[in-house]
């Protein structure tokens, strides 16, 4: 399970030169034959979950339209603060966690209980989301492959 960061760095001429990114790319300290003029995206780990069911369920019930198919889905700034929200009132009463955050069983889901790895990985939802909307570069994308 990923939340990706995907910034948009293509260098238009029409673009000021001060709000261009530089990109470069070397392999060893060596230059590439890849076009630094042609990339247009970097993409960066911005969050990592392993069988966070509670988690996974979320994105999907909210920005995957209840499809759970793996593909690359948009969360928007408001999607991830709703979520970080939710994670806070959970870590702050847990006798919310069912009602806000409900476990979901499913293939390699693990465990559904409402215990020290499902607090542990609202916590890590939390410092995940917090770091992401510090950043206000970028695009944000949850997946999850099988």
């Amino acid at each position: 399970m990923y939340l990706d960061k995907r910034t948009y760095v293509k260098q238009w001429d029409h673009i000021d030169e001060t709000k261009q990114y530089k990109v470069e790319v070397t392999r060893g300290g060596e230059p590439t034959n890849i076009d630094p003029k042609k990339v247009k995206y970097i993409i960066e780990e911005a969050g990592y979950w392993r069988k966070a069911n509670a988690i996974h369920k979320w994105f999907v019930d909210n920005i995957q339209d209840g499809v759970d198919d793996c593909r690359d889905a948009y969360a928007e700034r408001r999607d991830l603060q709703t979520l970080l929200d939710l994670c806070r009132i959970v870590i702050i009463d847990k006798s919310k966690a069912e009602q806000l955050l409900p476990s979901s069983s499913g293939f390699f889901f693990g465990n559904t209980e409402y215990d020290e790895w499902y607090y542990n990985d609202i916590q890590n939802t939390i410092e995940i989301l917090e770091k992401a909307l510090e950043d206000e570069d970028g695009d944000y994308y949850y997946s999850s492959s099988w």
